[in-house]
């Protein structure tokens, strides 16, 4: 359930209502009055400004109530997430100002004549001239935005803002929105290929499945910079780094457990092979047709090649069939699919990753009662898995030592430094992946990247600090 501010305010009638009326008739409706402004008070009349904390879906139906009220003017309503976004939420300024004509015949014409010219015969002179060293691109076409769907390029937009947000205050990123109104996958990637030579990576993002697929394969292929699906990698960099320390909490090893991984779409499949790469032996993926089984056929190419993988069960059957002495259950698919009963079948100490959003594939207050470590995607329960705790520092490492790309062990290397930002004397059953706003996530990821695009001969440039 999303919750939210919204400012009221409210002409009242003093001889037709009190203050104790309107508070009563907000909390009836399931408001929470957080503040109260008087804007204009007199003997007869007064004109408040009422903050009011709700749901999403009681905003209208507490304004309503209010309008209802004998002697009360509802003179406007103000939603503060709608107020943030006015405008759009990020912007571009120059890094030095413009004040004379000597200003102007360096930055413009004609002193850019010059640089230009460095540039058109060293074109990797760019990086350092440009803005190209410290600009990433998050691109979508709008079809797969988390918990909404299919709702096109220009309602991802926010989201793709937001992102960009991130990007600079986390990690001091230039990131800029492209939201491309085609959902062909020849177009995509041409329009990504065209645009690149400004930006130093490309974010894909929200982008369905299994088109994701074919649209990062192609363009890692076929561009020199850095291409990384956040809904796929993100997510899983997030799961392996809490499973990581949750398999400490619990005193197992990952070569030992027994993995389910619930939903193979995006998420899942990138989920099931960085599990794989970590060293997991047996694992189990399923879908809404059941398990993916070893030796089995399938027309979906991420699922035929899991069904190659020597790891993979070939054990047949539902997900309530199969969970049963499962050690680790990871979902990505949707909500109340699991009761507590089919948690219990699973082997002692057991640990739950459900992260299907809003509701979870089980609800929280059921599997806490019967699971060792628990697991959401939501920031309102312990122990959040959250993409955020990624991209910033596997740009910011990709970008400073110009990867060529983003390969399986710097996804892994990143998935170890942020479970090592939870420290042994922190780490228990509540603790187990470090908070987004953790100072020492950013530089921790930055840092094992490096050192993984550098072992693996992508990196093409050392940063100082390795040096």
């Amino acid at each position: 359930m999303a919750y939210n501010s919204i400012i009221v305010r409210l002409e009242m009638n003093h001889e037709l209502v009190n203050f104790g009326e309107v508070a009563s008739t907000v909390s009836k409706a399931g408001g929470d009055i957080r503040s109260i402004d008087v804007i204009r008070s007199g003997q007869h009349n007064s004109v408040r400004d009422i903050t009011i904390h709700a749901a999403d879906d009681k905003e209208r139906e507490i304004t309503e109530a209010l309008r209802s009220l004998p002697g009360i003017v509802v003179v406007n309503v103000s939603d503060q997430t709608f107020l943030a976004h006015l405008g759009g939420k990020i912007e571009v300024a120059p890094r030095q100002p413009i004040k004379n004509r000597d200003d102007l015949s360096k930055v413009y014409t004609p002193g850019v004549a010059r640089v230009s010219t460095a540039i058109h015969e060293n074109p990797d002179k760019a990086y350092s001239l440009t803005i190209k060293r410290n600009t990433v691109a998050v691109v979508t076409d709008g079809t797969a935005v988390l918990g909404l769907g299919d709702i096109g390029p220009k309602a991802a937009a926010p989201v793709m803002e937001g992102k960009a947000m991130l990007f600079k205050q986390l990690a001091g990123v230039d990131a800029f929105p492209i939201c491309l109104d085609t959902k062909d996958t020849e177009e995509i990637i041409r329009t990504i290929k065209a645009i690149s030579p400004i930006f130093g990576g490309i974010n894909l993002e929200d982008i369905s499945s299994p088109r994701c697929f074919e649209i990062e394969r192609r363009l890692d292929e076929e561009l020199d910079i850095p291409v990384f699906h956040d809904d796929q990698h993100g997510t899983a960099i997030v799961v392996v780094a809490g499973l990581l320390n949750a398999l400490k909490v619990v005193g197992k090893r990952i070569e030992h457990v027994r993995v389910i991984v619930n939903g193979i779409g995006a998420a899942g499949v990138s989920i099931c092979k960085m599990l794989l790469a970590a060293g997991v032996t047996r694992l189990v993926p399923v879908d809404r047709e059941g398990a993916i089984v070893r030796g089995g056929q399938y027309d979906h190419p991420m699922w035929a090649w899991l069904a190659e993988q020597p790891q993979v069960e070939a054990v047949q059957g539902t997900l309530q069939e199969v969970i049963d002495g499962a050690d680790v259950f990871i979902g990505v698919s949707r909500g109340n699919i699991l009761s507590a009963d089919d948690v219990s079948r699973m082997a002692e100490n057991r640990i739950v990753f459900a992260m299907a959003n809003p509701t979870p594939e089980i609800e929280p207050e059921e599997a806490l009662k019967v699971v060792r470590v628990f697991a959401t995607g939501r920031s309102d329960y312990p122990n959040q898995i959250n993409n955020v705790l990624v991209f910033p520092g596997m740009f910011r490492g990709a970008l400073d030592c110009r990867a060529k790309t983003i390969n399986e062990p710097m996804k892994l290397a990143a998935a170890r430094a942020i479970a090592a930002v939870v420290k042994a004397e922190e780490r228990h059953e509540q603790y187990i992946i470090p908070s987004i706003f953790n100072d020492q996530v950013v530089p921790n990821v930055r840092r094992a990247v490096i050192e993984a695009a550098i072992l693996t001969g992508v990196a093409r440039r050392i940063p100082p600090d390795f040096r």
